[in-house]
Formats: C-alpha cells, sequence, structure tokens
C-alpha cells in the first residue's frame, strides 16, 4: 500500500478523532481531558496531541503485517492509562477521577450494573455504541481488562479450550442471575461489594494462571460475560470477517488466533467462530490471502482500511476520556 493512501486514512482518523472531541471538550462542563483538569485551555492541546496519535496509530496497523504488534502495544498502553490513573485516584488524586466517585472497574459490571441498578449508565451505553459502530472491537482494543489477557496470552502456541461455549453461558446467565436475585432481594451492599470483587479476584486468577499457560485469552473468551454479550450482539454491526474458497487449510492462522476463534472446522465453513473479535492478527498469517473483512459491498481492503480507522478513532477517544 502507497505512502499517500495511507496518509489519507491516517488523516480521516485525525479529523473523526477531532470532530469527536471538540465537542466533548466545548459542551461538558466538567472538563473530561486530563490536561484541562490540571492547566485550564491546554484541552485543545491534548485533543491535537490525541488526533496525531491517532493518525499515527491508523499509519502502522494499515499495513498487514504490522496490524497484530500494534494492536497488542495500543491496548496495553490503554490499559496502562487507565489502571494508571485509577490508582493514583485511589491515592487522593481526584483529577484523575471521571465522577470523583470509585466504581469497580470490572467488564462484568457492564451487563450486571443494569439489572443491579434497575437503569442505564454511561457504561452500557458507551459499551453498546462501540458494537453499533466497530462490531467486536471492544474485545480487542477497547477494555481496559482484556489487554491484560492478551498480553499474558500473546507468548506460546495456543490450545483449544475445552467446553468453552458451555462454560461461557453458564457464567453469563450466572451473572444476570445473580445480580437480578441481589436486587429483589436487597443483599447487603457490603456482601455485593465483596462478591464484585470475588469475581473480579477470580478473573484475574485465570488470566495469570489459565491465559498464560494455553497461550490462548481464556479470561476473554470463556470468563467474562461481555465476551458473550459481544460475540452475539456483534452481528447487529454490518462488518464480517470471512474465509475465502481457496484457503489451502495450511492453519497457519490457527496459530495466530488468540481467541480460540478459528479451527479446521471454522476453515471449512468460511468463517471464524462466535468468539472471533475481527482482531486481524489472522490476516498477516494467511499464506494465501484468503482472510478478509466484509462490508456490504466494498472491496476487501477497503472493508479492512474502514474497520481499522473506525476502531483507531474509537480507540484513541477513549484513551483521551476513559476513567473511572
Amino acid at each position: 500500500m502507497g505512502f499517500i493512501q495511507t496518509y489519507k486514512q491516517s488523516l480521516i482518523a485525525f479529523a473523526f478523532i477531532l470532530f469527536l472531541l471538540i465537542p466533548v471538550h466545548m459542551v461538558i462542563e466538567r472538563p473530561m481531558l486530563l490536561m484541562e483538569r490540571f492547566l485550564p485551555g491546554w484541552g485543545w492541546i491534548e485533543i491535537l496531541l490525541l488526533g496525531f496519535y491517532g493518525a499515527f496509530v491508523t499509519h502502522k496497523m494499515i499495513h498487514a503485517h504490522n496490524t497484530a504488534k500494534w494492536r497488542l502495544r495500543i491496548w496495553t498502553l490503554f490499559s496502562f492509562v487507565f489502571f494508571g490513573q485509577l490508582l493514583l485516584g485511589l491515592f487522593g488524586m481526584e483529577q484523575f477521577l471521571m465522577t470523583g466517585q470509585l466504581h469497580f472497574p470490572i467488564p462484568a459490571m457492564i451487563v450486571a450494573g443494569p439489572i443491579y441498578r434497575f437503569q442505564i449508565g454511561f457504561m452500557p451505553i458507551l459499551f453498546l455504541s462501540t458494537i453499533v459502530l466497530s462490531g467486536p472491537a471492544w474485545c480487542s482494543q477497547l477494555c481496559y481488562f482484556g489487554a491484560i489477557d492478551g498480553l499474558l496470552a500473546s507468548n506460546g502456541r495456543p490450545s483449544i479450550i475445552k467446553n468453552k461455549h458451555f462454560i461461557r453461558l453458564s457464567i453469563f446467565f450466572a451473572v444476570l442471575l445473580g445480580a437480578l436475585f441481589f436486587r429483589l432481594f436487597q443483599l447487603n451492599e457490603s456482601w455485593v461489594i465483596w462478591i464484585i470483587a470475588g469475581f473480579g479476584i477470580i478473573g484475574l486468577s485465570v488470566i495469570l494462571f489459565m491465559s498464560r499457560r494455553k497461550g490462548a485469552m481464556v479470561h476473554c473468551t470463556t470468563y467474562c460475560p461481555v465476551g458473550v454479550a459481544v460475540s452475539y450482539l456483534k452481528f447487529v454491526n454490518p462488518f464480517r470477517l470471512e474465509i475465502g474458497n481457496e484457503c489451502t487449510f495450511c492453519q497457519k492462522c490457527v496459530r495466530d488466533c488468540r481467541y480460540d476463534a478459528l479451527s479446521m472446522e471454522d476453515l471449512k465453513s468460511g468463517k471464524p467462530g462466535i468468539s472471533c473479535t475481527y482482531c486481524g492478527d489472522c490476516i498477516s498469517a494467511c499464506s494465501s490471502s484468503q482472510i478478509r473483512y466484509k462490508l456490504f459491498r466494498f472491496k476487501p481492503q477497503t472493508a479492512r482500511m474502514i474497520w481499522i480507522v473506525m476502531t483507531v478513532v474509537l480507540h484513541t477517544v477513549f484513551l483521551g476520556l476513559a476513567r473511572i
């Protein structure tokens, strides 16, 4: 791909980032941008810096052989920034907190929270918006928790997760029913807090001891209720990932998939498994160029560029705004 083409995609990403961040900065009374909180007037500088960052990341990820490497890098950066701000907030620097009030930074709360509170908050709306715009990208570049899973699962050859679908659906419905039970029976709030904390600790243990050992993202594909929601809600989005008829079944892509979404059966069916997040890591591994994005009647390469620009823009905006 030529320099002019990648420059064009970077420019589009830059423009969209500014288009989204400028209204937020101008309309919302409480400063959302971090630099504005410490140095009034410097929020405009941060918007420009985020725009240049998004343009740079787009330039890097447009090239298929760079996608997997840069996706993990920017995802890890996002998680580091998110949890770094949380820790600083815990130590008394409230400027690093979005509302000044602490909430559990556990993805499961996105699906359980609305049931327990009987109301839709900011995070569920944000989560659903990402699915509408970029399908399952939440689970490959936008989740602050998933980045840890991706980082520890990135070494070694992935192995199949047995009974994955049964386990993930069981946990998903257990979380939903548990949240409804806590709400209806008004369980003591301190008990609810301990249960939520325990669920998060178990999730971290899954990452540390299972994802690293299996070379697959066990937490995201098997344990996390949000991962289940993304797997099925992603079909409201028009993007798809498909496998062409000329696939040679070399299975190189299987060795690069950390989401346990590619197997010989998936290759024969012409589409990845339900846990696929469209991350695109498999595209660079495909020796026959048979794995491709699909969007309406666009050419596969155009569909891929649109998805990358869309996802990088969301990632960059979240990087600037996402705080507890």
